[in-house]
């Protein structure tokens, strides 16, 4: 196990985390994102994305990258909620315009989320939002979120949407050369078959695989190693979904990702494909 450690303590080296919680926030969290990029930065790793359920983090990490003298660099991004709007095209531009990253669709707030009740630390009772509308076919917003996303050659990714949702949005967005990225298909709200996974990213579609619903018994880790061999490591990047109040910190998370990875056969190769290659595409 020793080597495998320092194996992947060194492929942790300019690795990007790019699903990461941290306060301020709504909700409680571990550390703060000031004390998420030292950690990042004592770890080796390149970057780390701020992603926040009810607000934009692109100031935020801007504002960080001015002050901390740090290697790490944050990003941030914004998530489709009720308290930005909801499916708000002006709130999709502003985060853009001042460096944003990802953009989510709706998470916690969204209809497919709800459906499964409230997550913990939801604080205000709220109507789901949908991508589509009572025919079901998408909004007329959901495409010029795409076409805002497009113009600043940026991400958009599919948060807690259903299932269908997701995939819709996905291919929608692949055919108008939008980046698209499916946000954890194996999480138990927005569970997605390895076999569309492997669809989707022949589309173009960049898979994201978290570290937390290994954690959370949602996959094992040899159906998560499994998956990525069949989706592809050039398609896939891995993050943590860490920085909840009372868990282990992301850093040290993402190297406990990499180290089963390892262990279940995965090359160096595979792995900083999916830990560096992958994830600095999203934020170059």
């Amino acid at each position: 196990m020793g080597q495998i450690e320092d194996k992947a303590w060194e492929l942790m080296t300019d690795a990007y985390d790019l699903h990461v919680h941290s306060a301020p926030s709504a909700f409680p969290r571990a550390l703060d994102s000031l004390e998420l990029v030292y950690e990042a930065n004592q770890a080796g790793m390149a970057g780390v994305m701020l992603k926040s359920h009810y607000e934009s983090t692109a100031i935020r990490a801007e504002l960080i990258n001015r002050h901390s003298n740090c290697k790490t660099k944050a990003y941030g991004g914004i998530a489709l909620n009720w308290p930005v709007g909801g499916l708000n095209v002006y709130a999709v531009e502003n985060a853009l315009k001042v460096g944003g990253k990802i953009i989510w669709m709706p998470t916690r707030d969204s209809a497919n989320s709800l459906r499964y009740g409230n997550m913990d630390g939801d604080f205000f009772c709220r109507k789901g939002i949908s991508i589509l509308d009572e025919s079901g076919q998408l909004k007329g917003v959901v495409f010029e979120i795409l076409d805002t996303v497009k113009k600043y050659g940026r991400a958009l990714a599919t948060g807690h949407l259903s299932p269908e949702e997701s995939i819709l949005l996905c291919r929608t967005g692949r055919s108008r050369g939008v980046r698209m990225i499916l946000t954890h298909p194996e999480f138990p709200r927005t569970k997605i078959p390895a076999q569309i996974q492997e669809e989707l990213a022949n589309q173009g579609v960049l898979i994201e695989k978290n570290w937390l619903n290994v954690i959370q018994g949602a996959i094992s880790i040899e159906e998560m190693a499994e998956t990525i061999r069949r989706v592809g490591c050039s398609r896939t990047f891995i993050a943590t979904d860490r920085g909840q109040r009372g868990a282990p910190h992301p850093a040290p998370e993402f190297h406990r990702f990499i180290c089963a990875l390892l262990e279940q056969g995965l090359t160096d190769v595979q792995i900083r494909d999916m830990a560096f290659s992958v994830p600095k595409s999203i934020v170059d």
